[in-house]
């Protein structure tokens, strides 16, 4: 199964006032957890572990997400990219455990 699927920040989440003062960025952690909540309420599968993460570009405050996932029988690959003017940017890429059933 692979599909696509929009995430949300708002741009007053309270991460950002830490996160950096004066230049924020989405901290890696949230963009993780919105995935991992994302993808199990897509599939109706739990996420036992985070089996590999690269992040490979910082997400700004505002910036349009995606995330796209393909679900396997035990595991699940992803990506999270942002589009611009001149395409898309890739800013995490990786894999996530299911919980066996």
């Amino acid at each position: 199964m692979s599909e696509r699927l929009e995430l949300f920040i708002a741009e007053d989440h309270p991460a950002f006032a830490g996160h950096f003062p004066g230049r924020p960025i989405v901290p890696g952690a949230l963009l993780i957890d919105l995935a991992i909540r994302a993808v199990a309420q897509a599939t109706g599968r739990r996420i036992s572990s985070v089996a590999q993460a690269k992040f490979l570009s910082p997400a700004l405050p505002g910036e349009p997400l995606s995330l796209s996932f393909d679900a396997g029988a035990d595991s699940v690959r992803f990506d999270i990219e942002t589009a611009h003017e001149g395409g898309v940017r890739k800013l995490v890429s990786g894999r996530f455990n299911l919980h066996a059933e």
